[in-house]
């Protein structure tokens, strides 16, 4: 079973294409997907891990006002989380394009995907572990 989805992700390659298309959806969906974005990213443990554990570190109690100062670094980092997240949805949008523009290329990208999935399974299988 393990060996199933590599071997069914190469031998469907060709069929990326129509699965792509059918996940573009039609124009118009952006507002709904930045909103599950946004609920993604506040609900995220690694948001809740930096926010309550890491961002109190850095303040200073005898600075001021603790609530402003863990407010605006919480700002902070939502506001980096922000521009890195839509580059990358940038990025990943443009590539998006670009493979879908050559069958080919997708069908390249999935059968390697698949090839590749099967090299670590058997590299796993072969390893031996040394206590």
């Amino acid at each position: 079973m393990g060996a199933y989805v590599p071997v069914r992700a190469f031998c469907d390659r060709g069929s990326l294409e129509s699965a792509i298309t059918a996940v573009a959806g039609p124009p118009g969906r952006g507002s709904r997907l930045v909103l599950q974005g946004f609920v993604v990213g506040a609900t995220h443990p690694k948001s809740i891990v930096v926010l309550t554990a890491i961002l109190p570190q850095f303040v200073s109690q005898g600075a001021g006002d603790v609530s402003a100062e863990i407010l605006l670094l919480g700002l902070v980092y939502s506001a980096i989380a922000l521009v890195s997240d839509s580059l990358w949805g940038v990025a990943a949008g443009a590539l998006r394009s670009w493979f879908a523009r050559s069958p080919r290329r997708l069908e390249l990208v999935v059968g390697v995907g698949g090839l590749a999935i099967v090299a670590v399974g058997v590299r796993f299988a072969f390893t031996v572990r040394r206590d």
